[in-house]
This record gives C-alpha cells, structure tokens and sequence, in this order.
C-alpha cells in the first residue's frame, strides 16, 4: 500500500511537468496548489501572460515574472509530476483566492 503524505499544502506555488489541454505538449509549469488528497494534487494554473483574467501575483511575491492565477483553470495531477515547490503565498493571498473561488462555486 502507498503511503500518501500531505506534502503539498493549499498556497503552495508549484512547478510541475503539465500536459496542456490544447496540444499534447507537455511543459514543467508554475501552478499554486489548492489541495492534495490521496496522492493527487489539484492545482490552479499560473500564467506570465498578465492580460489574462485572474489573480496577480508578482515578483515582489517570489514569482520569476509577475504572472496571474487562473481560477479558470484547475487541474490534478499526480504529487509524483511535482519537481518542487517554490514558495508559499501570504494568508492575505490566500483569503483572496479562497474568496474568488467560493464566488466561482456559488
């Protein structure tokens, strides 16, 4: 039996090898984690393209380039894709995306 173990947590921004939905290209991306259970970890994408719709995150954060979250995004992979984890966002970030995402829902 596999032992899962909560390594990622929900704030945690991600790079992890990505198979887009479009291609079958597959790209090591950033994403922030939203939760992980069993093995399997759903992200929320990142982009660097800023004109996009969704959450900025920036340099100033510990992104590589300002980018967005993209709450229309969400993906699972398995914790084995991860490669690592950058960093955490702020309990501010957090309440805001945890906001956006209960406005999605309802």
């Amino acid at each position: 039996m596999m032992k899962y173990g909560k390594r990622y947590n929900f704030g945690d921004i991600i790079i992890a090898t990505v198979q887009f939905v479009d291609t079958f290209e597959i790209k090591k991306r950033p994403a922030l984690v939203l939760f992980e259970d069993m093995g399997n970890v759903v992200l929320a994408g990142i982009t660097s393209n800023i004109k996009m719709n969704g959450i900025s995150i920036t340099k100033k954060e510990g992104m590589a380039v300002d980018s967005v979250i993209k709450l229309n995004y969400i993906f699972t992979i398995s914790e084995k894709m991860i490669e690592k984890v950058l960093f955490s966002i702020s309990t501010e970030k957090k309440k805001i995306i945890k906001n956006e995402l209960f406005k999605k829902i309802n």
